[in-house]
């Protein structure tokens, strides 16, 4: 018996794949004008038009109109022009020479240690360190007495040393997304300190007493870290005007946080808060409070409706699949990324913010919802 022999009729189905490929396309065509159309991708367009305008140096002015977006091209254009023209005209070498003499940078997975002749230019005034397998800061930094500047952000830095305490002329200190546990309490003999960033190292939970005599503080940012309450010290530096304490392990806030009387920022998203005090109706300088919603049962009619000014934000807290992995650190080190990207996404709406403020507007209060 022969072999049964099965003939198709090629061309009809030939003709079923292009009726599907056809379908297809007009499916993707609908989808492309719909999101062409959709409101988030306006607002997509929006918010890369004002990073490159941010970019070019262009003030809000020139981009908003009644508080509105402008996406006028010509707007790029003319600014790219004048920047151009500003390139033309750079400070004289000699000037940018002087200048560098009196500041270190160091970047680059090559550097696991600071180069021995660091330590014979004890005159410098500014350290910056980032992107390096660096450890430990050599002790041999005490001798930098006139540094005023130590950026030492996303190293592997474990460990502060106690002759941090002999800068008596810093006022920037930034180690921030790096490996530190703990903060020594000589710290707290840097007098002149006005900036103190210690965010992204994820292991941090408290402060030392000591760090109460940094009067002259006015940014503390211990944001990524473990604090289960806002350190006893923070609320005794004095000057203080912006403090980021977001994506902690904070459950509430202390009720003399009113303390804090020169308060201008305060920023507590990704915590685990389910109240606000009413004392925070009475920091005369608050401008700014981010909190994140999920677990906020009791909010002070108050805050939410305060005539100061004040602008309150509730974000929605959006939570991220952990990615199982057998190197922890990997893990680790996507929490960082992640951590960095959201400050940077806070940074920018933050000056946002402060921009719309000096714009005329018929606006005068913000209650936003965001998801991050």
């Amino acid at each position: 018996m022969g072999h049964q022999v099965i003939i198709f009729d090629f061309s009809v189905i030939r003709g079923l794949w292009e009726t599907r490929v056809k379908k297809n396309k007009e499916r993707q065509r609908k989808e492309k004008e719909r999101l062409e159309k959709s409101s988030l991708e306006k607002i997509k367009q929006e918010w890369n038009f004002i990073l490159e305008c941010r970019k070019k140096g262009i003030p809000q002015s020139k981009y908003l109109k009644n508080g509105f977006v402008d996406t006028d091209k010509k707007i790029l254009d003319t600014y790219g022009k004048a920047s151009q023209l500003q390139k033309r005209h750079p400070l004289s070498d000699e000037a940018n020479k002087e200048r560098n003499k009196f500041i270190f940078q160091l970047s680059g997975e090559q550097w696991m240690e600071f180069p021995d002749s660091l330590k014979e230019q004890i005159y410098l005034k500014e350290w910056h360190v980032y992107n390096t397998l660096i450890q430990s800061i050599p002790a041999y930094i005490g001798l930098f007495k006139d540094l005023r500047v130590l950026e030492l952000s996303k190293n592997q830095i474990n460990h502060l040393p106690v002759e941090i305490g002999c800068l008596k002329n810093l006022k920037v200190l930034n180690v921030s997304f790096n490996n530190l546990k703990s903060v020594p309490p000589e710290l707290g003999d840097c007098e002149n300190l006005e900036k103190l960033d210690l965010s992204g190292n994820m292991e941090i939970s408290e402060l030392p007493f000591e760090l109460s005599n940094l009067k002259q503080v006015t940014v503390v940012d211990v944001s990524a870290n473990k604090f289960h309450s806002i350190p006893i010290c923070v609320l005794r530096m004095s000057n203080l005007q912006w403090l980021d304490i977001s994506s902690n392990n904070l459950k509430d806030l202390p009720e003399d946080i009113d303390r804090l009387d020169q308060l201008q920022t305060l920023l507590l998203q990704k915590n685990k808060l389910t109240y606000l005090p009413r004392a925070l109706v009475n920091m005369p300088k608050l401008s700014l409070l981010v909190v994140s919603g999920d677990d906020l049962v009791e909010i002070p009619t108050a805050v939410c409706e305060s005539t100061t000014g004040l602008k309150f934000i509730s974000l929605k807290d959006s939570p991220v699949e952990t990615i199982v992995c057998g190197d922890s650190e990997e893990i680790i080190e996507t929490e960082r990324e992640r951590e960095q990207f959201e400050k940077e996404f806070m940074k920018a709406y933050i000056e946002d913010l402060k921009e719309r403020d000096s714009t005329p507007s018929y606006t005068t209060k913000v209650l936003l919802s965001l998801q991050l």
